[in-house]
């Protein structure tokens, strides 16, 4: 009953946010399966809009393996394809950046009491029409369970990180993206999610931010293995 109310509320709050034209919508659905206790592999699609339900202008699609070290080391490589247009309607052309792109990424873990904390380490190697470049990534997240210690079915959760990019070639900043949100587990298998992302990007000729309503629903799949590999 809790996770219908959840998903009701969600639904509600998209309609209260569309009011605002400035703010877009940001749309994640991620999938994970879990091999066995060490590996792991998942796929994600996102979309991102200008405005609430419209003028959806970037998608990707991305998936990658994991390995887990033990329970709070783990390492993951991944490749996704990325792409956005500059026109001002739905998906609507022209294509203004088209990538292709490969990251390494390295997750750090603990726990302060039932507070949840994760250091992520990302290295990506990208092709933006045509052209290589590196670009280096750094998010601290925390997930607080709110009634329970863990995140099993029926537990809200709130969740607030901080992600810095940087690269290589000047200017070394390149964006900021913060994010706060309540989380619901509906099931074992099935996680929901609302927040407000805000994104400030950087560069030689412009710099400015963008407002989101994000919504993520993730997907997890127990491959029936117990066994480490």
């Amino acid at each position: 009953m809790a996770g219908v109310i959840f998903l009701f509320c969600l639904t509600m709050a998209v309609s209260v946010f569309s009011q605002e034209n400035s703010t877009g919508s940001w749309l994640i659905v991620n999938s994970q399966l879990e091999f066995n206790k060490r590996w792991e592999a998942f796929t994600e699609l996102q979309t991102r809009s200008n405005r609430l339900a419209n003028r959806f202008f970037y998608y990707e699609v991305k998936g990658g393996i994991g390995y887990k070290v033990n329970e709070n080391f783990s390492v993951l490589l991944g490749l996704g394809r990325y792409a956005t247009y500059a026109g001002e309607g739905n998906f609507s052309k022209p294509l203004d950046t088209e990538e292709f792109r490969i990251w390494q990424q390295l997750n750090l873990n603990h726990s302060i009491e039932r507070l949840k904390v994760e250091h992520r380490y990302r290295i990506e190697q990208k092709w933006m029409n045509g052209r290589y470049r590196n670009r280096f990534r750094y998010r601290l997240s925390t997930v607080l369970p709110v009634n329970d210690v863990d995140l099993k079915p029926e537990t809200f959760y709130l969740n607030v990180y901080d992600e810095v990019f940087l690269n290589n070639k000047a200017p070394h900043f390149e964006r900021n993206r913060f994010y706060a949100g309540i989380g619901y587990v509906l099931s074992p298998t099935l996680m929901a999610q609302l927040g407000y992302v805000n994104q400030y990007n950087y560069t030689l000729t412009k710099q400015g931010d963008k407002n989101f309503v994000q919504i993520m629903l993730v997907v997890q799949f127990d491959g029936g293995n117990d066994e480490e590999g």
